[in-house]
């Protein structure tokens, strides 16, 4: 039995519908807000969904507790301009390699 610790995110106020999220204002600075918790080892795997105007998620490393990810969820550049939301979840994984 595994716990991991996400956090999705989806369109918020800021969002430009039907506008690619690699073009959306301000989706660099999030990707790069995410690609430093990368770096540091704290995140596992993340991403946009490909379903238009979806959002995405990113799974923490273990070590990363829920309420150091929901701190560094909100701190996140794109969630403070209002182009991202997030929710941070426990996800339970009983089948996994």
């Amino acid at each position: 039995m595994e716990l991991k610790q996400v956090v999705l995110h989806v369109p918020g106020p800021g969002w430009k519908p039907g506008i690619d999220f690699r073009e959306q204002p301000g989706v660099m600075e999030h990707v790069k807000h995410m690609a430093a918790f990368h770096e540091q080892g704290k995140l596992l795997m993340g991403g946009p969904f490909t379903d238009p105007d979806s959002g995405g998620m990113v799974i923490a490393a273990e070590t990363v507790t829920r309420e150091e990810l929901e701190e560094f969820a909100a701190s996140d550049p794109a969630v403070q301009a209002g182009l991202l939301t997030f929710k941070v979840m426990t996800w339970y994984v009983p089948m996994a390699k």
